[in-house]
């Protein structure tokens, strides 16, 4: 069982003063909103509350959320003829509240103040023992100012350094679509009548937004990385040593990184030009660490969870070794890059979206159980109601939260309707009452939920598809462990098996993707307050799924499924086919189902191959389950014996130019008199380019889905 420090059980009991900051991509994402929301909660908790500024721009809902907390009086400064009010940090520090709100932390302080800027004041608070939820916008964080700059076409004066939010207890993404921000806009929710023509073809252009929210997601990918083991990280290493066309080999490494979901990182051998690699990381979005002596790296201690290498000396010595992580082994020659569109099991519902009539989709997605996503997708159909649009809640789960129930409100219910099978009777959501009441908008919990037997769809998902196909617009909600293309990632990075799932095209299906991000530690905090999981859960939630490196791991995740999601861009493949080796025995499933996402995700031909040589024992029922699985997925299966498996499968990919072999990783290094590892048998059979996929090491846990 893992235990936490007394530090960190302080941290999760609410006994330190906290600094946890927003940041939202552009006015009108909610940050005053999300700051009095909170504010109610600390409240309700038994916190003593002050608001110290916030701008409700006279917005009635805004002002009755404020109503009710005391407020730090404000110091009144003049400049020239005119007199402002500011923020008065010594008001705040005489008050003593526990925690105080404090929004637009970019803001210059005015007149004499005891710091030049508000953020240094939340700083000074949080010092003094005083707690400090602020916000403000990406566009005025020092990394970003500049690209802000050319993006809005005005000057960012106003600028936060990034030591700041380094040094807060918590960094979390205020996401919010550029369409919603745009409708806010027009509602004259974010700038004054007048001004809405000018902002809607200035700062508030929908490329400009879509632009501000991936240097939002970005920055928060970049403060988020996990500290995992090094084969748990979500982060993969290209090693560039000299001599090679490092571009080549970069632009081959970078695309299989992408389709397993890591960030690539390139370290260069020393005495390696790093000019070239650094414009191909900037193309590539990588990052490039210190040079190194590669010959004398201890790769064993790579923190990455792919290493992509040269087919050289190295490459052949790292496959014969014990594999914990997965390697591509990169024939820097090779000039092949196929490039398409990406897609998925679903594009032929994209393409039909395009019809008029279709119902959009939205996405509330998070990294776990209790990240706020029931409650942000109740918020959105009050909203959608006070406009006058007719919503209706389909479904929802409030797993009896307080909160979370109160928001219900006067939205209206479809009952549910109920399905008795095997004796069990099942309350599920009634598609069929919905489709007849056509609703402008239903809102769906839960997307990957499976319905029970007997329903018009095994999942919930299906049921989604037949709203939108009616006209209906569908909020939902999800969790990032749900996609099934990320089964095996999140078992890497939790040793969790998720048996719940749906397909990863759901997300680019959607019309909007909102991240609803929150810290691990206030996950935490929530569950064991037992705002997640019953009482008698807890303890063994904390120690198993909500553990704090399994959600940081999952939040880095969500963030970068949140930014795929809704780039969508043109991907290139290293390879036209992927062709598996696998060993007649069950545990080779788990490769099967690896490389065929992979081969999913780059979008290349998926192929199957088992060679056994004479001395080999085959299990026929595993074969027969293989070929099975191979048709089921529309991949090719091919059976075939010979005295060297490793030349036979050579020539076997031969047959199809292009084509990449995927084999497993061994466990243990080999000791004379046993021949080399398989991996290394098919370099020295002159394989060009090879993956090795690590394999679960036996007797891994099989942990139950901890999803609410």
């Amino acid at each position: 069982m893992e235990r936490s420090s007394p530090e960190q059980l302080l941290r999760e009991y609410g006994e330190r003063a906290r600094l946890v900051v927003y940041v939202a991509a552009a006015p009108g994402a909610g940050k005053t909103r999300r700051l009095l929301t909170d504010a109610h909660r600390l409240q309700l908790a038994g916190k003593r509350v002050a608001i110290g500024w916030i701008e409700t721009k006279e917005r009635p809902d805004l002002e009755r959320l404020a109503e009710g907390f005391p407020r730090v009086p404000p110091r009144s400064v003049r400049v020239a003829e005119s007199a402002y009010d500011e923020f008065d940090l010594d008001a705040a520090l005489a008050a003593k509240p526990d925690v105080v709100i404090l929004d637009e932390l970019a803001h210059d302080n005015l007149g004499e103040s005891r710091n030049a800027k508000r953020w240094q004041d939340a700083l000074a608070l949080r010092e003094a023992g005083i707690g400090v939820i602020g916000a403000f916008n990406i566009a005025h964080l020092e990394t970003v100012s500049a690209t802000a700059e050319s993006l809005l076409g005005h000057p960012v004066r106003a600028v936060i350094p990034i030591s700041f939010l380094k040094s807060a207890d918590d960094v979390i993404a205020l996401d919010a679509s550029p369409q919603l921000i745009r409708r806010r806009l027009a509602d004259g929710k974010i700038v004054q009548p007048d001004d809405i023509a000018r902002a809607q073809s200035g700062a508030f252009k929908e490329t400009t937004l879509k632009m501000l929210r991936e240097l939002l997601l970005r920055t928060i990918d970049d403060l988020t990385i996990p500290i995992v083991a090094a084969a748990s990280v979500s982060s993969a290493i290209a090693l560039v040593p000299a001599g090679i066309d490092a571009r080549r080999f970069l632009e081959r490494g970078a695309p299989v990184a992408a389709a397993f979901d890591l960030r690539l990182e390139i370290q260069p051998d020393e005495g390696v030009d790093t000019r070239e690699i650094e414009r191909a990381a900037s193309e590539l979005d990588a990052d490039v660490l210190p040079a190194a002596d590669l010959q004398r790296l201890d790769t064993g201690s790579l923190r990455a969870a792919m290493v992509a290498l040269p087919n050289e000396k190295l490459a052949s010595k790292i496959v014969n070794a014990p594999v914990e992580r997965d390697i591509f082994i990169v024939d820097a020659t090779q000039t092949y890059l196929e490039r398409s569109v990406f897609t998925t099991p679903l594009s032929a519902t994209l393409g039909d979206r395009m019809r008029v009539g279709y119902g959009k989709l939205t996405v509330f997605l998070g990294a776990a159980a209790g990240a706020g996503k029931t409650y942000a997708m109740l918020d959105r159909g009050a909203q959608l109601r006070a406009d006058g649009i007719d919503v209706v809640i389909g479904l929802v789960e409030t797993h009896k939260r307080p909160e979370t129930e109160a928001m219900i409100g006067d939205l209206p219910i479809v009952p549910r309707k109920t399905i008795t099978a095997d004796g069990i009777t099942y309350a599920e959501m009634d598609r069929e009452a919905i489709l007849a009441r056509k609703p402008r908008v239903v809102l769906v919990d839960e997307l990957a939920h499976t319905n029970a037997p007997g329903s018009l769809a095994p999942k919930r998902f299906m049921d989604v598809l037949a709203f939108l196909r009616a006209g209906i617009d569908v909020v939902t909600t999800l969790n990032v462990q749900h996609l099934e293309a990320l089964s095996d990632v999140v078992y890497r990075l939790t040793g969790t098996i998720v048996r719940e799932t749906l397909p990863d095209g759901i997300l680019p299906l959607a019309d909007e993707v909102i991240l609803i991000d929150v810290s691990p530690e206030t996950l935490r905090e929530r569950l064991r307050a037992g705002k997640i999981y019953p009482r008698e859960r807890i303890e063994t939630a904390l120690s198993n799924f909500f553990r704090t490196e399994n959600l940081a791991s999952l939040r880095e995740l969500a963030v970068r499924e949140a930014l795929r999601a809704r780039t969508r861009e043109r991907i290139s493949a290293p390879f036209g086919r992927l062709l598996l080796s696998v060993v007649a025995r069950p545990e080779d499933a788990i490769l099967i189902r690896k490389a065929s996402r992979l081969a999913a995700r780059l979008e290349v031909d998926f192929a199957i191959a088992h060679v056994a040589e004479p001395r080999d024992s085959v299990d026929a029922a595993c074969l027969a389950e293989f070929e099975r699985i191979a048709r089921s997925i529309n991949a090719g299966w091919r059976d075939d014996r010979a005295p060297d498996a490793a030349k036979r499968l050579i020539e076997i990919a031969r047959e199809v130019p292009e084509t990449v072999v995927a084999v497993g990783g061994t466990h243990r290094a080999p000791r004379w008199p046993a021949r080399n590892a398989f991996a290394r048998r098919l370099l020295d059979a002159n394989a060009k380019e090879l993956i090795v996929l690590a394999r679960p090491k036996p007797n891994a846990p099989n942990a139950d889905d901890e999803d609410a």
